[in-house]
């Protein structure tokens, strides 16, 4: 989950088209922060460790609404920090989902990707990660082919496999470069507008941080796009300690408490 949060940290400075456009800027700006992001990202993932990896459907949701809630409350963001269906979510005594297509359900689903030995499991997981808040089909889509990108590279398909099934299985359109995508893209909170664009950084990038780097050159939600694109690059490309330990630096003692465990168990 390393790359989700990098990507989470590096794309923030540059959301609502603030953005260089550009592959050449500072990796990390002057005062770093991670945003809703990174705390739901880590939030799903708790929510999985304490359901267990083989918990049922009604398990696995109860738990991971409560661990969304218990992040949600635990790390409260100025106005605009959660998106506003998800901030009455958090605060709503009885949580119903609302048909959300935000790309609030990919940005977070990166853990799916790591902890289960079949895809099939791995897209069920996804999936019900999606369903709790966001259970419109491009919400659901959305996790689940993020998901599905990290299981299979980090499985070892080579890219052109990864691209072909999420062309076919999806729907999703990754026939445009990220050149081709840049000049006219505009920031986008759905996963159909967001999920796309992040797959291609992926598919395009060469090691990490040029994933990274492609993403934010986007512009778009840069934060959302890169913690998209980030997550998938991690499951391809090594991330280089220094970044892993600015990561740590910058995130909180109790993420890091939940990046120990994620790692214990996937490992």
């Amino acid at each position: 989950m390393y790359g989700a949060i990098l990507g989470d940290i590096i794309g923030e400075p540059y959301e609502f088209e603030q953005g260089p456009r550009s592959k050449d800027f500072p990796l990390f700006c002057e005062r770093p922060v991670f945003t809703d992001d990174s705390l739901m990202t880590i939030a799903i993932c708790q929510g999985i460790l304490e359901a267990g990896v083989d918990a049922g459907e009604d398990k696995m949701k109860k738990s991971m609404i409560a661990s969304m809630r218990r992040w949600g409350e635990r790390h409260p963001l100025p106005a605009g920090g959660y998106g506003g269906g998800f901030a009455r979510w958090l605060r709503s005594k009885n949580p119903e989902p609302y048909n959300s297509w935000g790309n609030g359900s990919a940005m977070r689903v990166a853990a799916t990707g790591w902890l289960f030995d079949t895809l099939e499991r791995t897209r069920q997981v996804a999936r019900w990660s999606a369903e709790v808040t966001h259970n419109h089909p491009e919400g659901i889509k959305g996790a689940e082919s993020v998901a599905s990108v990290i299981w299979m590279a980090r499985n070892g398909s080579p890219k052109d496999e990864i691209k072909s099934f999420v062309e076919s299985e999806f729907n999703y359109d990754l026939s445009r470069t990220c050149d081709q995508i840049r000049p006219t893209y505009k920031f986008d909170e759905s996963c159909q507008g967001t999920v796309p664009e992040a797959i291609t950084a992926f598919l395009e990038g060469s090691d990490f941080e040029d994933v990274v780097r492609t993403a934010v050159s986007l512009g778009g939600d840069c934060d959302t796009l890169t913690c998209i694109a980030g997550s998938m690059a991690e499951a391809l490309y090594p991330i280089p300690e220094l970044l892993k330990e600015k990561c740590l630096g910058i995130i909180t003692e109790d993420m890091r408490q939940v990046l120990v465990a994620f790692d214990q168990l996937r490992t």
